[in-house]
């Protein structure tokens, strides 16, 4: 791996020097805290667990750091947050270490310490509450594997970016005055008051820990000063120290100490919870004066604010996180979905590109890790060389930037209630989702939503695995019309839709009650004059965000049946539901533990177009020399077609979402309506609205584990298709095709975000004329009013030979979802999930 600077190489060697490990640290603190509180009200509980954790916690500056704070002592340890979730944990103790992906170490000190910890929480955490709230319906769709709140069921929300210009530009201290001045004008008259005081007075305990904090690092920094021998070190120790002790509680002065002031906040942010997507967004802009000033002044050369951004870059990959055995599947690779996105235009509408956009990027290349997720915007006036740079950074084949649309997601914004102005200054959360910075708190990967699951629970007239879960809207068998069939699924769907708001407001509640966040919420607008924390609606603007997955797998299939079965009569209902019901002839267990992608569709994409001919034919003629029927169910007719032909049938018997050939796409953009129209129509408890949006992160992988066979000729347990895009190897002609089935959904609607996945071999993006037509095509996509596109640039080759030989790949880093991980820490089904995407060229 080429490095730009042995200090840089070093930081990342210390970090990837051996697997994470857990501590408990943390849970000892909150604990401890929370039976000294017992009986106050839980907002300052909240508020006297972080000064408890921040004032004991130890304080950590790892060899070579220029800029500091640490969420545990060893490099990319991961604290608990008993407060949420901790059963699964203790549950899954011995097996850690032996995962397939995400492999922490657990020290047995570690794990009594917090088996000890756990016992205090039974029955105290937001998931025990969440669950007593949902109903049993609900709870039962769940375990069937219709939706999964799983994100903030076991942990804290996140999903959020606060106003770190305010914290640059009048420091802790300044917020602090905000929140005493509101405090001073409460109307004793006013019925909320004790709830509002008790807010704002958590506040103020929150603010001063973080800015105790800050000067403990400041004095660790002067202790490990004098120890130092190397003249060179010492002068850095001492500058650490100077920085920590004047931010963030005063307003910063140069670039340094901005950067300094915005990781304290970035770190203790994610010591108050746990939830991820903790998103710098648009660190362009508001650091941009801070930059310009020192550069513009001499005090720093463009040289040595790299460096510093360089730095910075690396500190982000010390953030991690603990997830269950399960989530590791649909979030593999560690992900903490910082996201940090340049470019677009400013609230005026004018164009906000700057020398700092360009840094960022850079930084990105030089380090070539997989946080932060960096990304960019595009509008019709982006410059090139700001696209161009893009491309470069792409073709490193690191999976980033994504890129996002100016002209699709500011309309977007402002149909949800947003003003223009706070519309045009919006940022990315997370994987995909837009958000404004520092005014939201929106929820977003509040759910995913298995439509595939849907359809097959329609197909069974409202059973999945024997068990009654949905609505009788009838007997497959008895549907005359391909329409019958249409609005049995749209019932279906609208039936679980508002079980999946009932799950969603079950967990908002939960958190609300027993995890109000104070010193989050003292950085986003409205919560300090409202009185109100995030988790009791004190910000601008609230949203609840669920995704719908596999509306490509939904929508193909939904093409297959209405031609095979209703226009050409080629196949019947009993033979397909047959063809289902029993994984196309294979045994389901061995299909749902196969983590290899199997079947003739996988293969393709291999074959010429005359051979592509020719199988059609063989399968249509039913042609014994090619297929060699088996009696898969001993009460079936001897003449009926076996599993693999209609399976084949089924792949190539209709067409497929990808190619650009309307029909499907329609049908595919129909599937995706449906789902967000009936979303779209209920309030969360915070009085904002729920929002959809269509991705998966990577829980395609999961959600397609939980769905039997699907009419688009899927076997059992295959992962679904990722986001918007095709389901992998169907979209056969190019990627400019593959990009106008997916433009012809409704962008708009999907506020919350839309993904899409493209991959090319690296020859593809060669030379200038590669990044000429990687941005052509890019644009061309946004002109027609995609949302967002990301590439990964690898060969299948390589990533094939990662999994045999993951010793020599430790440094590969892929596009996964909406984010980036080392490929090598992946589990092996989103390793074969990414593999199996179509490999595109120009």
């Amino acid at each position: 791996m080429i490095r730009t600077a042995s200090r840089i190489e070093q930081l990342i060697d210390h970090l990837y020097d051996h697997d994470p490990i857990v501590e408990s640290e943390r849970a000892l603190l909150v604990t401890e805290s929370y039976q000294q509180t017992e009986n106050q009200p839980m907002i300052i509980r909240r508020a006297k667990a972080l000064e408890n954790i921040l004032g004991k916690m130890k304080v950590v500056i790892r060899p070579n750091e220029l800029i500091v704070g640490n969420l545990a002592t060893s490099p990319r340890g991961t604290q608990i947050f008993p407060e949420f979730s901790n059963d699964w944990l203790e549950d899954e103790f011995d097996r850690i270490e032996k995962r397939a992906g995400d492999k922490f170490i657990v020290p047995e000190q570690v794990k009594q310490d917090l088996s000890e910890a756990f016992k205090y929480w039974k029955g105290r955490t937001t998931n025990e509450l969440a669950t007593e709230l949902m109903s049993p319906e609900t709870k039962n769709a769940m375990n069937a594997g219709v939706f999964t709140v799983g994100n903030y069921y076991f942990n804290g929300v996140g999903h959020i970016s606060v106003d770190y210009k305010l914290v640059l530009e009048k420091g802790l201290k300044g917020i602090k005055e905000e929140v005493c001045t509101a405090l001073k004008s409460l109307d004793y008259g006013d019925p909320e008051i004790v709830k509002k005081s008790q807010t704002l007075k958590a506040m103020s305990i929150s603010l001063d820990a973080v800015m105790n904090y800050a000067r403990r690092l400041a004095d660790e920094a002067k202790l490990e000063a004098d120890r130092e021998t190397d003249s060179n070190r010492k002068s850095e120790l001492l500058q650490i120290a100077a920085n920590c002790a004047r931010v963030p509680a005063n307003p910063a002065t140069s670039f340094y100490e901005a950067l300094q002031s915005f990781w304290i906040i970035q770190a203790v942010i994610q010591i108050e919870s746990n939830g991820h997507s903790i998103s710098p967004m648009r660190f362009d802009q508001y650091m941009y004066p801070f930059y310009k000033k020192d550069v513009e002044n001499g005090r720093l050369d463009e040289a040595e604010a790299q460096k510093l951004l360089d730095v910075l870059w690396v500190k982000f990959n010390d953030v991690n996180k603990i997830r269950d055995e399960a989530s590791t599947k649909a979030f593999g690779g560690y992900p903490m979905f910082q996201n940090l996105i340049v470019g677009g235009q400013d609230k005026e509408g004018m164009d906000a590109t700057n020398p700092l956009s360009y840094a960022c990027l850079q930084a990105t290349a030089n380090t070539r890790l997989p946080q932060p997720s960096i990304s960019i915007r595009i509008w019709n006036k982006t410059p090139e060389s700001l696209i161009h740079k893009a491309g470069e950074v792409s073709r490193l084949g690191l999976g980033m930037p994504a890129y996002y649309s100016d002209e699709v997601i500011i309309p977007s914004l402002v149909n949800r209630g947003i003003s223009l102005t706070d519309a045009r200054d919006y940022g990315i959360i997370g994987c995909v989702e837009p958000q404004v910075g520092g005014k939201t708190e929106g929820w977003h990967d509040a759910a995913f939503f298995n439509i595939p699951k849907v359809l097959e629970i329609t197909l069974n007239n409202g059973y999945a695995n024997g068990e009654k879960i949905g609505l009788s809207t009838g007997d497959f068998s008895s549907f005359t019309t391909f329409d019958q069939l249409k609005s049995a699924f749209e019932e279906q769907m609208k039936y679980f839709v508002k079980l999946l708001v009932n799950a969603d407001n079950s967990v908002d509640v939960a958190h609300g009650e027993r995890a109000p966040l104070p010193f989050l919420s003292s950085m986003v607008e409205g919560c300090i004059e409202k009185g109100l924390s995030l988790q009791e609606g004190g910000a601008k603007y609230n949203f609840t965000g669920p995704q719908g997955v596999g509306i490509a797998n939904a929508g193909d299939a939904l093409m297959a049946i209405k031609k095979l079965i209703y226009e050409d009569n080629k196949l019947s209902i009993h033979e397909l539901k047959n063809a289902l019901d029993t994984n196309f002839g294979k045994e389901q267990n061995q299909a749902i533990t196969n983590s290899e992608p199997v079947g003739t569709n996988k293969d393709l994409s291999q074959l010429s177009t005359d051979e592509l001919v020719e199988l059609l034919k063989d399968l249509l003629n039913d042609n014994d020399t090619n297929i060699k029927k088996k009696d898969t169910n001993a009460s079936q007719p001897m003449n009926e077609k076996d599993g693999e032909y209609i399976r084949q049938l089924l792949i190539n018997g209709a067409p497929k979402y990808g190619n650009d050939i309307d029909v499907v796409d329609q049908m595919v953009r129909k599937v995706a309506l449906i789902y967000c129209k009936e979303v779209q129509k209920y309030l969360n408890p915070r009085g904002g609205t729920f929002q959809p949006g269509l991705y998966p992160v990577s829980a395609n992988v999961s959600c397609g584990i939980e769905t039997k066979a699907s009419a688009d000729g899927r076997f059992a347990g295959e992962p679904l298709a990722d986001g918007v895009s095709p389901v992998s190897g169907s979209d056969q002609n190019g990627p400019t095709a593959a990009l106008n089935s997916v433009a012809k959904l409704d962008h708009h609607i999907a506020s919350n975000g839309t993904l899409l996945n493209q991959k090319f071999h690296p020859s593809a993006l060669a030379g200038e004329e590669g990044l000429r037509n990687l941005s052509a095509l890019v644009r061309s996509y946004f002109e027609q009013k995609g949302m967002h596109v990301q590439f990964n640039v690898v060969s299948k080759e390589t990533l094939l030979d990662a999994q045999k030989n993951p010793e020599n790949y430790k440094n590969l880093v892929v596009r996964v979802a909406g984010y980036s991980a080392h490929f090598v820490s992946l589990d092996k089904s989103i390793q074969q999930d990414i593999i199996a995407r179509t490999e595109q060229q120009f």
